[in-house]
């Protein structure tokens, strides 16, 4: 049996290299790039594991479930952690970042999700960034959902860990990711005793064996089809223009608020400035008496492939996603999700106007 995913040939160190290269063009970095094998996790939490240990102090910013796991993993680190939480439905500012160092000026970590897909919501990084150069803390920074759908400049930024994947507005692979380091963090790294070594999560490991040696030879045998699919997924979005790809998605996301605010039924925007809205997601909050799982269950009836989710967990109850990122950023898309929720609701018994939506979509999108 033949298949064009089977029997490939060994993916070159040459391209490899050329691929992180394509990464740092879009991140528009100076910095080293690595592109790890696995899902955004591993580098995630490897960066974390490698830069934070006993001694560390971290402000740890939650503006969503991702924050929550930073702090698990500095705290599990060896860390002292000082969490900044602010409501999901809300974002973190540059002054709430200086309030907390006046509070703890021993801190000498940040962490922070640009956006964050599960809430909606998407944090002034460049303000931030200047808040933490000020400090001159390490500036650490999940860009997973955001990048594609808005910009992500680690070098402008003073950022210097950004993890990215491709897997949300990208359009691209799930199964690999890549992250950015700057000078500072690697020698952050260095000194650290506790920093993973010979093991899957070690960054210093593949930085040894892979970028300081001159990125001639692969340090392990490479996750072949996501590579040549991030490649792929690189090439498509240097082609259309990556200003092109986030105007899709700026559109997408104005789109769906102004049509779910027309439409009606009790729907609102979990994020209530627009300002603070993610351009990768945009969240809705159900009216009292509504579950948001059933709506989303009744919605997908009509068509499974729309980009609608329900919030998780306890968000289940109260909250509705429309993951309008990739290839879902289009007008169709965002049509589509609104008359589906709209049926959806009118089954409820709540009475939704899909004409207004429509054209306040319409309207929107332009």
């Amino acid at each position: 049996m033949s298949h064009p995913f089977l029997d490939l040939p060994p993916l070159s160190a040459e391209r490899f290299a050329a691929i992180e290269d394509g990464v740092a063009r879009l991140l528009d970095t100076r910095q080293d790039v690595l592109i790890t094998q696995g899902e955004a996790l591993l580098p995630l939490e490897g960066a974390i594991r490698a830069a934070a240990g006993p001694g560390t102090v971290a402000l740890n910013v939650i503006t969503g479930p991702y924050g929550q796991t930073f702090g698990d993993w500095l705290r599990d680190a060896g860390a002292t952690v000082h969490d900044l939480s602010v409501p999901f439905h809300t974002t973190v500012t540059a002054e709430r970042i200086r309030e907390a160092f006046a509070e703890h000026p021993e801190i000498d970590f940040v962490s922070l999700v640009h956006a964050e897909a599960a809430t909606g919501n998407t944090n002034p990084v460049a303000e931030i960034g200047e808040a933490v150069r000020e400090q001159g803390a390490l500036f650490y920074l999940d860009a997973v959902a955001s990048v594609g759908a808005e910009p992500v400049l680690p070098d402008a930024w003073g950022v210097d860990l950004c993890v990215i994947g491709a897997q949300k507005a990208m359009g691209g692979p799930a199964g690999v990711s890549a992250i950015s380091v700057s000078e500072r963090a690697w020698a952050r790294m260095a000194a650290n005793p506790g920093a993973p070594r010979r093991s899957y999560l070690s960054l210093l490991d593949w930085k040894e064996r892979w970028t300081d040696a001159g990125r001639k030879a692969l340090p392990h045998a490479p996750a072949q089809l996501e590579m040549l699919a991030l490649q792929a997924c690189l090439e498509r979005i240097e082609s259309e223009g990556l200003g092109t790809v986030m105007a899709r998605h700026r559109s997408a996301a104005r789109a769906t608020r102004a049509g779910a605010v027309a439409l009606g039924g009790g729907l609102q925007p979990y994020v209530r400035e627009e300002r603070d809205a993610a351009p990768v997601a945009t969240t809705l909050r159900v009216p009292s008496g509504v579950v948001a799982s059933q709506v989303v269950e009744r919605a997908l009836r009509s068509d499974p492939a729309l980009p609608l989710a329900a919030g998780g967990g306890a968000l289940a109850q109260e909250m509705i996603r429309v993951n309008h990122y990739g290839r879902d950023a289009t007008p169709g898309a965002v049509q589509g999700s609104l008359a589906a929720l709209g049926a959806a609701l009118a089954e409820q018994g709540l009475t939704v106007d899909p004409a207004a939506a429509r054209r306040a979509a319409e309207d929107a999108w332009h």
